[in-house]
């Protein structure tokens, strides 16, 4: 009995060892990459940038971006100010469609910056801050301006100001702020100078000079009051003195 006890302690002992091993040598779950986050998945999964993710597919702006911190990433990493729909629907009508699609890329492009920036590291950046966004004149810029508390920030493009204290997401290399407002770049959306009023030529201001002075004569043409008034006396002395001479 006690031979058969110790035999069956043996086997158990043995497919435990067994079992054992085989857990051991069994690979572990691999661990997800973390990796660059996905623009687009972002900001879906905030729920309210419907129209700004449109904006970004239709300017392929997400495929550029992704592709940035994906394969390229710079080191510096990316800032992106997100529009929500409530921003896009209090846009004047007509405003995105009177936008060629170049310049609807610079407005997508108006709204990321090529650097990483948190909360406070927005306090000590310089103005003005330079976006993706570039044109004739240079790059497309925006001024950051933070709170002493660090808490809030407001950012100005010239055209508008709103005021930013909602981070949808700070994981470098990525970090995307939501904003009230469409961030209409002055270099689209600037105030147009009035026209100015033609110049007259000098041909016109000659004219206008001479109808001021009235129709033009010689001296001989113009005749003194006082000379005209003495040669009429004269006439009628001399008429008088005739009809005497005949009565005579």
């Amino acid at each position: 009995m006690a031979a058969m006890r110790t035999g069956i302690a043996v086997v158990a002992a043995a497919f435990l060892a067994i079992a054992t091993v085989s857990h051991a040598q069994a690979p572990a779950p691999s661990a997800t990459p973390s990796g660059p986050q996905n623009v687009t998945a972002i900001l879906d999964k905030g729920g309210q940038y419907t129209t700004f993710i449109r904006l970004l597919k239709t300017t392929q702006q997400d495929t550029q971006l992704n592709s940035q911190l994906n394969n390229s990433f710079n080191g510096n990493g990316y800032t992106l100010f997100a529009p929500t729909d409530n921003a896009f629907n209090n846009l004047k009508a007509g405003t995105l469609n009177s936008l060629t699609q170049q310049q609807q890329v610079s407005l997508v492009q108006g709204h990321i910056l090529p650097q990483f920036y948190t909360m406070e590291s927005f306090q000590t950046a310089s103005n003005p801050i330079r976006t993706q966004a570039s044109g004739t004149d240079g790059p497309f810029t925006l001024n950051v301006t933070t709170t002493a508390s660090n808490n809030q920030m407001n950012v100005s493009t010239g055209v508008v100001v709103v005021s930013v204290n909602n981070a949808l997401s700070v994981a470098k290399p990525l970090a995307v702020y939501t904003v009230d407002k469409v961030l209409l770049p002055q270099e689209l959306f600037r105030a147009k100078a009035p026209a100015a009023a033609p110049t007259a030529s000098k041909g016109d201001k000659a004219k206008k000079g001479e109808a001021a002075a009235g129709p033009a004569g010689s001296d001989d043409d113009v005749t003194p009051a006082g000379a005209a008034g003495a040669r009429a006396v004269g006439w009628g002395v001399a008429a008088i003195a005739a009809l005497v001479g005949y009565l005579l």
